[in-house]
């Protein structure tokens, strides 16, 4: 895998934590808002400018970009983003209770993306990426990183090790407790040529992101008839994390009524299928078990399958899906049908509970898809079903910028 250091904009120390904002794509425009309330130099007013218009502003309309171009050239004449001296490569360590992860930050190619080395798990929307791609056109750099993984490899960490002990550029707590820290690796030569040996990294979160830069440097290739391939466009703003250090959250259900069923002829169909046991935990213990909560109490599935079925058909989304989700409670698409809905595992399984004693219906608690599962299924040009992982703690936009 080829990383690349860049020479980009980054927020002085004291500029760093009012900066560093949430994903754009965790919030709509009204959450965006509240989060830049008071707050003039987060990249809030980039990612998401339509909060700086009017509330009936169109959020993709031309008023938009423009917008956020403006702001983004504020905070570089404001002095609150500042162009580093020389091309560098980052550490950058998140802190979520006792749970930490180390990442390096650099620029990966967009034909290694093309090609398949930046490996997929999910499809994009059009719309999310057309949206996307105009603001990095706009504006000439990558705001938001996308976040990849690998297999672990030792010449890597030992250099983020190395990296770590010494005294970093930031050190913050961000307003939901995640802690943010920064190491800057000028030259970056040692992190390329450890890195130059790792066969093939996945997007763990961001590929909307992604497909955008690799759309956005295709235009550029075609507006430049001095195209040589060393142009800045060709790189895009990533964060590579080791798999060991990550964690995957799961993805729970919630099925707003039992499709005409009472809960005693639902009970006697999921027991036919899977087995039940009553009084269970509420959060599964292994991959194969799912934890069910119905009427007030929960209870214990098996979601046994077929070693020989391919890696996505494996997953407990897919067993719940296609033997009780689909047959019994009439939830075809999963992308489309209205009876459904998604809860992070960041919210805990006392939100399930919130929902259907107050709502009715049907709440199954998932096992966190694993690493290798998600590999697998990317190594084998697959795709995941939708909301089958859950990434935490989310990456912080804003500490380092691409620009070109």
């Amino acid at each position: 895998m080829r990383i690349h250091p860049f020479q980009g904009l980054v927020p002085p120390p004291a500029h760093a934590p009012e900066v560093a904002c949430v994903p754009y794509d965790v919030v709509n425009s009204a959450e965006a808002a509240a989060l830049a309330e008071g707050k003039p130099h987060t990249l809030l007013r980039v990612d998401r400018a339509e909060i700086d218009l009017p509330p009936q502003t169109d959020p993709h309309g031309d008023a938009v970009y423009a917008k956020a171009r403006e702001n983004f050239l504020t905070l570089q004449r404001a002095g609150v983003l500042v162009r580093e001296t020389e091309p560098s490569l980052y550490v950058y360590q998140q802190q979520m209770g006792s749970h930490r992860q180390r990442g390096l930050v650099a620029g990966c190619h967009v034909d290694d993306y093309d090609a398949g080395l930046i490996k997929k798990h999910e499809k994009t929307r059009k719309d999310k990426e057309d949206d996307r791609t105009r603001l990095i056109d706009t504006i000439s750099a990558d705001t938001g990183p996308v976040f990849l993984t690998y297999r672990d490899h030792a010449a890597v960490t030992a250099l983020v090790d190395a990296k770590t002990k010494e005294k970093p550029r930031h050190d913050f707590t961000a307003p939901d407790g995640i802690r943010h820290t920064v190491w800057r690796i000028p030259g970056g030569e040692a992190g390329v040529k450890a890195f130059a040996t790792v066969p093939a990294t996945y997007i763990a979160d961001g590929h909307h992101r992604a497909a955008s830069a690799a759309r956005v440097a295709r235009l550029r290739r075609e507006r430049n008839p001095r195209h040589t391939g060393s142009e800045e466009y060709n790189w895009f703003l990533c964060v590579l994390f080791p798999a060991s250090e990550l964690k995957i959250l799961p993805y729970n259900r919630i099925v707003t009524d039992l499709n005409r069923l009472n809960p005693a002829e639902f009970i006697e169909q999921v027991k036919g299928i899977f087995g039940l046991e009553e009084n269970a935990s509420p959060t599964p213990a292994s991959v194969g078990q799912v934890s069910m909560y119905l009427g007030g109490k929960w209870y214990g599935l098996c979601c046994p399958v077929d070693a020989q079925a391919d890696p996505v058909a494996r997953l407990d989304v897919s067993v719940l899906q296609d033997k009780l989700l689909a047959p019994v409670l009439g939830i075809d698409d999963v992308r489309t049908s209205k009876r459904i809905d998604f809860v992070g595992g960041i919210r805990g399984t006392a939100e399930l509970v919130k929902r259907v004693d107050a709502d009715g219906g049907v709440a199954f608690s998932m096992f966190p898809v694993t690493l290798t599962q998600l590999m697998d299924i990317a190594d084998a040009g697959q795709i995941m079903p939708p909301k089958s992982t859950w990434f935490e703690p989310k990456l912080r936009s804003g500490l380092f910028i691409h620009t070109f």
